[in-house]
């Protein structure tokens, strides 16, 4: 692990409330914005690319979303719809400014970012309800965003990666709308069992194996349990048929595995994928470039495969 990194979870541990602890969950949310709009957390969250322009914008029964486009783009250019992270509890579009940001110039494209309920206020199917609406929204719209219909990606990191991975399913079952490709970044899959790397990796930086155990609890509450592939998307029926997928995961993750058997389940039904997992990241490295040098190797890795994508 990479010593910027070490220094970054040594700090973490000792100032935030792990999940499983906390009580007051807007105050949770409302830390976490503060820390990402600090000096501090501009420099670990990084900063929005100055080639973007950034629009916030609202969509649905009022949501929110922050819309990133080239300066100076001439319409209609494709779309990717970024889902956050943040085990459906916590976390905001705006954590995902950097990459999202980068993507929209390097691939002139256009990406989406919406805002969806978070748990345990609104608890499950709330959010995938949500992102569904939210890329069925994006492609009703399409002409007042100058976005083309027709080359549509989806994308997500951790929760954000498991609501991606849900729409493209959900897309492929009700015959629209048709996505091109799925950005899957450290996904979680499966809520319940417990593969190698989370066992390997269960007391790692930012999230630990009893966060995960929260965050699953807090989001499907007393439909913990169920085997609604909704919630556990490697659980559905078929995975034919579904968008090339590119999947990455993170060497000190305990989500690693969910990225690995996700990827497996996938080829096995013809599906193509690439796949790369990143030395000595953490979960979460993608929102966190200035402690996690992996992040941009990644970064050039998802912006080739959009480019070939879309």
């Amino acid at each position: 692990m990479p010593m910027r990194t070490r220094v970054f979870a040594a700090v973490l541990r000792r100032v935030s409330t792990p999940v499983e602890e906390a009580e007051d969950f807007a105050k949770l949310r409302a830390d976490r914005s503060k820390l990402q709009t600090s000096a501090i957390g501009r420099r670990v969250f990084g900063s929005l690319d100055k080639g973007a322009e950034v629009e916030e914008i609202s969509w649905g029964a009022d949501r929110r979303a922050l819309v990133y486009r080239p300066k100076d783009s001439i319409a209609p250019l494709p779309c990717v719809v970024n889902f956050h992270g943040g085990g459906w509890v916590q976390g905001n579009p705006e954590q995902s400014g950097w990459l999202a940001s980068r993507v929209a110039v390097r691939n002139n494209v256009v990406v989406i970012s919406p805002a969806y309920r978070l748990a345990p206020e609104d608890r499950f199917p709330a959010g995938i309800e949500d992102a569904r609406d939210a890329v069925e929204w994006v492609v009703k719209n399409a002409e007042d965003l100058g976005i083309n219909p027709e080359r549509i990606a989806v994308m997500g990191d951790s929760a954000g990666g498991n609501l991606a991975a849900v729409v493209a399913l959900l897309a492929r079952d009700a015959g629209g709308p048709e996505i091109r490709a799925q950005v899957l970044i450290y996904p979680g899959v499966e809520m319940y069992d417990k593969w190698p790397s989370e066992l390997r990796n269960a007391e790692a930086p930012v999230l630990t194996s009893r966060n995960m155990n929260a965050f699953a609890r807090l989001y499907l509450g007393e439909q913990y349990g169920t085997e609604d592939f909704r919630a556990s998307p490697i659980r559905a029926e078929s995975h034919a048929d579904l968008p090339k997928a590119f999947i990455l995961t993170a060497e000190l993750d305990p989500l690693l595995d969910n990225g690995a058997h996700y990827r497996d389940a996938l080829v096995a039904a013809g599906v193509p994928v690439r796949y790369a997992e990143y030395k000595g990241a953490i979960h979460g490295f993608m929102s966190l470039p200035g402690v996690s040098p992996p992040a941009k190797q990644a970064l050039d890795d998802v912006v080739g495969f959009l480019a070939q994508a879309l």
